[in-house]
């Protein structure tokens, strides 16, 4: 991509304020959706590397302060996917995606097409 993921989704989210055509707002979803992957990705790196050395209780009390789930029986890995998600969602750019997704919702806009539903 162009831009960061943040930026691209504080703008994609701006662009879709004031559009009410069907195929501009699948556009921005659709890239709005690559650009909230991408983000996820690179929240879900950072927080592997911050968590690398970390105890297991130690990340139990990360997950706990970010709201992430800990639960008996989960592997490390899924509990750092599971930080990075309620890291990256309480952001600000995960929460201009949720706006483009309500925006293009109005008026009947989301990632699967009709065909698919």
């Amino acid at each position: 991509m162009d831009t960061n993921p943040t930026a691209l989704l504080l703008d994609l989210a701006a662009s879709a304020q004031d559009l009410s055509d069907r195929d501009a707002l699948q556009d921005l979803l659709a890239r709005g959706h690559r650009a909230w992957c991408e983000g996820f990705a690179d929240v879900q790196a950072g927080i592997a590397r911050e968590t690398a050395r970390l105890s297991d209780a130690q990340l139990a009390e990360r997950c706990t302060a970010a709201g992430a789930p800990w639960e008996e029986g989960m592997t490390r890995s899924e509990v750092v996917s599971a930080l990075a998600f309620a890291t990256w969602d309480a952001a600000p750019a995960a929460m201009a995606y949720t706006e483009l997704e309500e925006r293009a919702a109005l008026f009947g806009v989301c990632l699967l097409g009709e065909e698919l539903l």
